[in-house]
């Protein structure tokens, strides 16, 4: 049995909309795009490429589908990344996308279909995709959260947890947290069961 692993790029107010450049999302009238690059090194790259190259499975929502397939096609073989996800075999949820053209990606029409993957695969990876991860989240289907924290408040954008969305579930240390030179913390957390609640701290 395989494992379901999210990998999020997130901001300390939980704002995960377009990381990577000004113009990779602008839903919502977006303008902040582009929040990640100012802290990338040498160390969080390596500690991404590690999890890029672990994955032998790709799963996104349609909307991260959408960015990824008309960006990373148009990439070179001597782009490492691009050259994993291109040859990856790629599974993308939505009711509407019949015919994917981004070469290897299957449609899947519901979250429920996402269960079976994990037979087939070793470690399957989300990216991004907010919406989808939810939805995940709410059927059980998440093993393992890495998520990279930025130092920064954007104040708007997209959020993984927008107010009254989520389901109780605890997590714990899948392994220690790992921090990077300009500011950035790599938390990998897995699934620990339901959350423990109605302590009074003053017992403990």
């Amino acid at each position: 049995m395989g494992i379901l692993s999210v990998d999020l790029f997130i901001t300390l107010d939980g704002v995960y909309q377009g990381p990577g450049g000004p113009d990779e999302d602008l839903e919502g009238g977006f303008e902040l795009g582009g929040w990640q690059g100012a802290y990338s090194d040498h160390e969080t790259g390596e500690a991404v490429g590690a999890g890029i190259d672990r994955m032998d499975a790709l799963l996104l929502g349609r909307k991260t589908y959408d960015i990824f397939a008309s960006y990373w096609p148009t990439r070179g073989d001597d782009d490492p990344i691009a050259a994993t996800f291109n040859a990856l075999p790629k599974f993308v949820v939505s009711r509407s996308l019949a015919d994917p053209a981004w070469r290897g990606t299957t449609a899947l029409s519901d979250v429920a279909e996402v269960a079976s993957l994990k037979d087939r695969f070793n470690d399957i990876h989300v990216i991004g995709s907010g919406d989808l991860v939810r939805s995940l989240l709410d059927a059980d289907l998440v093993d393992r959260l890495n998520l990279f924290l930025y130092p920064l408040i954007l104040g708007s954008g997209k959020r993984l947890f927008p107010d009254g969305a989520g389901v109780p579930a605890a997590f714990r240390f899948a392994q220690p947290p790992k921090t990077f030179p300009k500011g950035a913390i790599q938390l990998s957390y897995e699934r620990a069961g339901d959350p423990i609640t109605g302590v009074d701290i003053s017992e403990v």
